[in-house]
C-alpha cells in the first residue's frame, strides 16, 4: 500500500461578527467540509474578522489589530477540541498572540493534533506592513510529523524567501503549508508563483491557502485562491496545480496527495532539483560569506 496524505485547505471568508460564538460557527460549518482529511490548513490571520466583534471598531487604526489576541484562549480552545473529536491535525492558519517577553504581537501558526497536542511556529520574516502593528518575528523553522510525513509551516510572506523552505527541505518536509493573507492580487500573486517556484526547487507539494473577504476599513481585504501545488512533471499535473479553488469567494478544496509519486520524482524525475542543488553546494560556499550577512 502506498503512503499517502489527504489533505483539505480552508479558503475562509473574513465577514463581521458580534462575537466569538459566531466566529467559531462558521469554522465548525467549513470543517465539516473536510471529512476525510487528515490535514487541514485555515489562512493566515483569519482570526482578524474577531477585530470586528469590538464596539467601534470600524473608528479604530489598524494598528490596534493585534487586540485579536484578546480572543486567544477561546481560539486554542476551539482548535484543541476540534482536533480531539474530528481526529485530524489542524493547521489552524495564524493568530495573532501577546508576546510573552515584551511589547509586541507574534503572529503564531497553531499545529492543532488529535491527542490534544500543539505545536507553534512563530514567523520569521514579516511582511513589511505588519511591522506597523507592532509584529515581531520568530527565529525558529521545523517540521512537525503527520502519519509519518514530515511537514513545514510558511507562512506567507516567508514563501517569498526561499531559504525559509529549503532549511525545512533539508529537515525532511516533503510537503509545505502556506497560511496567508494579501491585501491585493499583486501580493496573491507574489506568493502564489513562489510557492510554486517551492515546489519545484525543492520537489515537494504545497498547500497555498489565503484568506478572503472584505469586512471593511480599517481591516484590508483578502485576495485569494487556495490551491495545492506541485513540481511541473510527469504523473503530476503539467502546471503542477493539483486543485484550485474560486477566487475571492469561501471554499474548501481536498487532495490526496501521493508521496512515492514525490520520492520517485526525486530520483528519476526530469528536474532534479533537489539532487542538484545538493550536489553542487561546493558551488555555493564560495558565496557562503555573501550570502549569510547583510
Amino acid at each position: 500500500m502506498g503512503t499517502s496524505l489527504t489533505v483539505s485547505a480552508v479558503q475562509f471568508e473574513m465577514r463581521r461578527v458580534d462575537g466569538f460564538d459566531a466566529f467559531a460557527r462558521q469554522v465548525r460549518t467549513l470543517l465539516d467540509r473536510t471529512d476525510g482529511s487528515e490535514l487541514v490548513v485555515l489562512p493566515e490571520l483569519f482570526t482578524a474578522a474577531l477585530f470586528t466583534a469590538r464596539p467601534g471598531w470600524r473608528d479604530e487604526p489598524v494598528s490596534a489589530l493585534g487586540r485579536i489576541a484578546d480572543h486567544t484562549d477561546d481560539y486554542l480552545a476551539l482548535f484543541t477540541d476540534l482536533a480531539r473529536v474530528r481526529g485530524q491535525v489542524i493547521v489552524a492558519g495564524s493568530h495573532l498572540v501577546r508576546d510573552p517577553d515584551g511589547d509586541g504581537v507574534l503572529n503564531t501558526a497553531f499545529v492543532f493534533f488529535p491527542d490534544g497536542s500543539v505545536t507553534r511556529h512563530v514567523k520569521t520574516h514579516i511582511f513589511p506592513a505588519e511591522a506597523g502593528w507592532g509584529t515581531r518575528e520568530g527565529d525558529t523553522l521545523a517540521p512537525f510529523t503527520v502519519g509519518g510525513i514530515s511537514v513545514g509551516v510558511s507562512v506567507c510572506y516567508e514563501t517569498e524567501i526561499p531559504e525559509v523552505s529549503t532549511v525545512l527541505a533539508r529537515q525532511g518536509a516533503e510537503l509545505i503549508v502556506s497560511p496567508s493573507y494579501t491585501f491585493t492580487e499583486a501580493g496573491f500573486w507574489r506568493v502564489r508563483h513562489c510557492a510554486q517556484a517551492r515546489a519545484i526547487e525543492n520537489q515537494v507539494y504545497v498547500v497555498h491557502c489565503p484568506t478572503t473577504g472584505d469586512p471593511g476599513g480599517p481591516l484590508s481585504p483578502g485576495w485569494a485562491r487556495a490551491s495545492v501545488l506541485s513540481p511541473c512533471d510527469a504523473g503530476f499535473a503539467p502546471d503542477g496545480v493539483l486543485a484550485e479553488a474560486g477566487t475571492n469567494v469561501e471554499d474548501v478544496i481536498t487532495v490526496r496527495l501521493d508521496l512515492d509519486l514525490l520520492r520517485e520524482n526525486r530520483r528519476t524525475g526530469a528536474a532534479t532539483t533537489d539532487t542538484d542543488r545538493r550536489r553542487r553546494a561546493g558551488l555555493y560556499r564560495r558565496w557562503a560569506d555573501d550570502l549569510l550577512t547583510s
